[in-house]
């Protein structure tokens, strides 16, 4: 893997939840699509890492929707790269 920054190691390391039902979109995000975002993208991932797993469950099962348009948009990519 190529260097990284601090601040991509600190996201890569709290996108491991341990819950499969977020990991299953974090994981193959981080390995595959994360360091070659642009800047704005892996601001917006860093932000949605720090939520708690409640909210995102209900984000990504669209119980209910996240504060922002970004996160939105990020979580239907996060979907779309493992469902196709």
């Amino acid at each position: 893997m190529q260097d990284m920054s601090l601040e991509e190691r600190k996201v890569i390391y709290r996108a491991r939840r341990g819950l499969k039902e977020i990991d299953v979109y974090f994981d193959p995000y981080v390995k595959n699509h994360y360091l070659q975002a642009d800047a704005e993208e892996r601001a917006t991932f860093a932000e949605l890492v720090e939520q708690e797993d409640p909210d995102l469950l209900d984000w990504f099962m669209e119980v209910s929707e996240p504060p922002r348009p970004e996160m939105r948009a990020l979580i239907n990519k996060l979907k779309d790269y493992v469902h196709g």
